[in-house]
């Protein structure tokens, strides 16, 4: 199988603050508010370098969307920032109705996600926020898996016109994607070829499944590897190209059990390819207090588990 090597352990949201600097500068109708979490979502660079396209908006996030949508509508390509759980839970009211049903061109990005938030807690972190935003007509949904990828998505979504929801993390986690491979919205990265199952992942657990097809191919299992950076609009053609070689799959994330991708890809094979089909994910739990390595394992989010699905998935077929 193809080997990747990672180049040095890094947040997501430092991908996220570099990209927005980025995009500020290819673009000057890009501008960014934060809910009191300026250096928490890494945007103080853009906050330096563009003084007057930075909001500061305290701790008000429905104020700080209905602002963005009001900014959208002038032309602005406005970013909002804050942490998952409140960028979502907190202010569903205004992202449903000024964002997804005015179809503003405002941009939610959200950081500490999932329970790799770590110690804070199950109040701040949220394991649900994908089943919202996909519920959500016309919203895009992007969880790039490392630091490199985050840059370029959050460069794409700058350029795309729509509501977009942009899902990364606060823990360093393994870099390990090409930093200068352009992100296609709508596109399924496969990372490694297989025959015998299909390890469908997106954010922190693409790289779990890496492993988790190392770990396979040393017992002379084939594991194929999709990175689903983009979980809506789901790429089905895809996924069902994959399954129909494989015939067996195992969907891993770092949500609960309802609305996220597993969902997603079981409403896709059961369509298009019936097969054996196996999940990780948090369940039907809130998250929980401890550093974001004992949250992976207590919830069986790594490749230990990955691998063990997949064999699994394998003997149901």
């Amino acid at each position: 199988m193809k080997k990747y090597t990672d180049s040095g352990k890094k947040d997501t949201r430092s991908g996220f603050g570099v990209g927005l600097v980025l995009a500020g500068r290819e673009n000057p109708d890009v501008v960014a508010l934060a809910a009191d979490l300026k250096g928490s979502l890494k945007m103080d660079a853009f906050a330096e370098e563009f003084p007057e396209r930075f909001i500061e908006c305290g701790i008000a996030e429905a104020n700080m969307v209905g602002v963005a949508a009001g900014l959208a509508l002038t032309g602005k390509v406005p970013f909002c920032g804050s942490f998952a759980e409140f960028v979502t839970g907190r202010v569903y009211d205004q992202v449903r109705q000024e964002v997804s049903y005015g179809g503003t061109n405002v941009k939610l990005a959200s950081s500490h996600a999932g329970i790799t938030l770590g110690e804070d807690g199950a109040t701040h972190q949220t394991m649900e926020d994908l089943a919202l935003m996909r519920a959500l007509p016309g919203m895009t949904v992007l969880v790039p898996c490392d630091y490199n990828q985050t840059v370029q998505a959050t460069l794409a979504a700058a350029r795309m016109v729509g509501p977009v929801y942009l899902r990364f993390g606060r823990p360093s986690v393994p870099n390990f994607t090409d930093p200068d491979e352009p992100f296609v919205i709508g596109k399924v990265y496969n990372l490694n070829p297989g025959s015998d199952v299909t390890l469908v992942a997106t954010g922190h657990l693409v790289w779990e499944a890496l492993q988790a097809a190392e770990a396979l191919e040393a017992e002379g299992i084939s594991a194929e590897v999709l990175n689903v950076a983009t979980v809506k609009p789901l790429d089905a053609a895809a996924i069902l190209e994959s399954v129909g070689k494989t015939g067996a799959v195992v969907v891993a994330e770092e949500h609960n059990a309802f609305g996220g991708l597993s969902e997603a890809v079981a409403s896709v094979v059961a369509a298009g390819k019936p097969a054996p089909i196996e999940f990780i994910n948090g369940g039907d739990k809130f998250g929980q207090s401890g550093t974001p390595a004992e949250l992976m394992a207590a919830y069986g989010l790594d490749a230990a588990h990955i691998a063990a699905a997949a064999k699994k998935a394998i003997a149901r077929k």
